[in-house]
């Protein structure tokens, strides 16, 4: 049988206050191993050092408490190992998103002092290999790697292919959620004809006009960008309706997650 603790005991060896205690043994995650009847005190079996500690370190993570009680409450060392890396995944990507965010923020405060240029490009109708469906906006990162991934692995072997990946945007997926995405690689020449795996269809993208900024650097700055050619196009274009046009013409990789992206905004002209 392990040695006993009194609360203030196993407080010292988990760095965990009676406070603490007390609340994790009223959720149900670390409850005493006996109760003295005379006087009420916790005691605790030095076997549990090890759960509090686990505790403590979930907690300094936010994890919340439900979650801490399936992970203790699991018996099979595969299992609690799966529970563990699906929530340091989601920790991963909330850091990701914050790192994002605090980047943009810190952009916002401190703008760069080379003003975005803005060129104005008539697209003819470009024959193109494309991967379209309607998804939502929660959805995108996943499909945008997916996609990406099918068209480079056929451009890879397809000889008529040209330039980098593309992307068309439906303006209902980021007002409303849930709308229209395609990527695309473009053709030397229109194609009818040919195997193509997956998702992937011969298309002609429709010409369009468009006013088109360059975006260089991380993409958690890419909203700079946008935000400058949305401002352009309102006060010196005629914006239409119709999906956002981007170019990947360099992408980030492991070793930097500097950019560069065209990003094309529909705009009528006339005579010009």
């Amino acid at each position: 049988m392990a040695a006993r603790m009194t609360i203030g005991e196993f407080s010292q060896a988990t760095r965990l206050s009676a406070k603490a205690l007390r609340f994790y043994h009223r959720m149900g995650i670390l409850v005493p191993s006996a109760i003295d009847a005379h006087n009420g005190y916790r005691l605790y079996e030095t076997t549990q050092v090890a759960d509090a500690q686990v505790v403590r370190e979930f907690r300094a993570l936010d994890v919340p408490v439900d979650t801490i009680r399936e992970i203790l409450d699991t018996p099979r060392v595969p299992e609690r190992h799966a529970l563990i890396t699906e929530h340091l995944t989601r920790l991963e990507e909330r850091l990701a998103a914050t790192t994002h965010a605090v980047a943009a923020l810190r952009g916002l405060l401190d703008p760069t002092t080379h003003p975005v240029d803005i060129e104005h490009r008539s697209e003819p109708a470009l024959p193109a290999l494309v991967i379209r469906e309607r998804i939502s906006r929660a959805e995108l990162s996943d499909w945008y790697t997916a996609a990406r991934a099918e068209l480079v692995h056929l451009a890879a072997t397809h000889a008529e292919v040209e330039g980098p990946v593309g992307g068309v945007w439906d303006t209902e997926l980021f007002l409303n959620g849930v709308g229209e995405a395609a990527l695309f690689v473009l053709l030397r020449a229109e194609t009818t004809g040919g195997e193509y795996s997956g998702r992937i269809r011969a298309e002609l993208l429709p010409a369009v006009e468009l006013a088109v900024a360059v975006h260089r650097g991380p993409d958690a700055t890419i909203a700079e960008t946008y935000g400058a050619l949305g401002v352009y196009v309102a006060e010196h274009e005629i914006g239409v309706s119709g999906p956002l046009r981007e170019r990947y013409v360099v992408e980030a990789t492991p070793e930097s997650d500097d950019l560069v992206t065209e990003i094309g905004w529909p705009i009528f002209r006339a005579g010009r």
